[in-house]
């Protein structure tokens, strides 16, 4: 049986909305900090949450602004979404299913666009960032927040293998100078950037993907066989638990 990407997904977070919606990694967070602080000064009429997944950009977003689409893959995502919205009172919140190598939308759709923590799950990231760029009118605003992979390649190893072993819907982590040639590839100048580390507990970690126990295992078995130089790159404790580096991109829609 032939399983795409797609497929794949639907399979690892079709049942765990619900977790995304109340994981406390997910729903705080400096960079949401940032985000509010953005769309709060500019006031732009429509925003686009790309790749929405527990909703947390949207329901910041929200009380500043006209409408915001929170669109993702998942069906189920999006239900929870629209639960959440309306237990807040976010009248202003709508959702809508799409990859986001194909949004159903017409160009230049919106003021701002919004994505956080999504773009590593994407099977085509640069066609993503592409029609994140297209839907986006000349000058609007973009912020892209994702974990990011460690420059040194032995770090980036460990980190994408212990990302695959927990979610099969991975893809990949990529380092921040990558990020940045790929937004202005797509045809975004990127105004600023920064970085923060998240601290990630491994046993939250690990439930809320339902990772199975024979995964749990290697995970483990790379993290207390790691070098010194990579423990001190992604913060490894004896738990288990790490620290994940996440960088905000600031960017415009260019000419």
């Amino acid at each position: 049986m032939t399983t795409n990407h797609e497929t794949l997904v639907e399979r690892q977070y079709g049942d765990r909305a619900d977790a995304y919606v109340t994981s406390k990694a997910h729903s705080e967070g400096p960079d949401l900090d940032r985000i509010e602080a953005v769309v709060r000064a500019h006031r732009p009429a429509r925003v686009l949450d790309l790749g929405c997944g527990g909703g947390h950009v949207a329901y910041r977003a929200a009380p500043h602004v006209r409408d915001v689409v929170a669109c993702d893959l998942l069906p189920s995502m999006l239900a929870a979404v629209r639960t959440e919205a309306a237990r807040r009172g976010l009248t202003n919140v709508r959702t809508e299913a799409a990859p986001a190598e194909a949004l159903p939308f017409a160009d230049a759709s919106f003021d701002m666009l919004l994505c956080r923590f999504t773009a590593h799950h994407w099977r085509d990231w640069e066609a993503g960032l592409r029609e994140a760029r297209r839907v986006t009118r000349q000058g609007g605003i973009a912020i892209f927040i994702d974990s990011v992979a460690p420059a040194d390649p032995l770090a980036d190893t460990h980190l994408q293998a212990i990302e695959l072993l927990r979610d099969a819907s991975h893809v990949r982590n990529r380092t921040a100078n990558e990020w940045a040639a790929a937004l202005l590839r797509a045809g975004f100048a990127v105004d600023r950037i920064t970085h923060h580390k998240l601290p990630i507990d491994f046993n939250s970690w690990i439930e809320r993907m339902k990772t199975p126990a024979a995964h749990v295992d290697a995970i483990r078995s790379l993290q207390t066989g790691a070098s010194e130089p990579v423990r001190a790159a992604l913060g490894y404790g004896e738990d288990g638990s790490f620290l994940l580096d996440v960088a905000t991109f600031e960017a415009s829609a260019a000419s």
